[in-house]
């Protein structure tokens, strides 16, 4: 069963008002990801994915992303609403980042662009403060103390 609803305080949002299936919004703002002290990705014109219970999930240009830091993977998954995702390997690390080279047509936003998991870099960035990941390996969210959960991922919250 999963814990009440946490209500917002002012300037939050509660994961459990995104809608079902996710949506694609524009983020206005920065979005970093660093490992080892390098930056892997620093864009300002990232797409946000706010879905029911997860921590959004942030979408970076390829142009903002250091790809030659990163090789394609052979793993492939299959999401409900996006479609098959290509996964991404960071040296000594593995599977870092992921991307849609063909989603859904709801979903073309995203093409090629690339997600990080928090869980997986030293560092992810929002504007100027460092996110938490979303609990358990399964989603990349990235938790602020702007975002309130409870957040699907973590163990026991499977069945949600």
């Amino acid at each position: 069963m999963r814990p009440p609803r946490i209500e917002p305080g002012p300037g939050q949002e509660s994961v459990w008002d995104y809608p079902r299936p996710p949506i694609v919004v524009a983020w206005v703002g920065r979005v970093r990801v660093v490992h080892l002290g390098v930056t892997i990705a620093d864009s300002r014109s990232a797409l946000r994915m706010l879905e029911t219970s997860q921590a959004p999930g942030f979408y970076l240009p390829p142009a903002d992303v250091r790809i030659d830091m990163l090789r394609r993977s052979i793993a492939t998954t299959r999401c409900e609403w996006k479609g098959v995702a290509t996964y991404w390997d960071l040296a000594d690390v593995g599977q870092v980042a992921w991307s849609y080279e063909q989603p859904v047509a709801d979903y073309a936003s995203i093409t090629g662009h690339f997600g990080f998991y928090a869980q997986k870099v030293d560092e992810c960035w929002v504007d100027e403060e460092q996110v938490l990941p979303n609990p358990g390996m399964f989603y990349g969210g990235w938790i602020t103390s702007k975002i309130i959960g409870p957040f699907k991922g973590g163990p026991g919250s499977q069945g949600w």
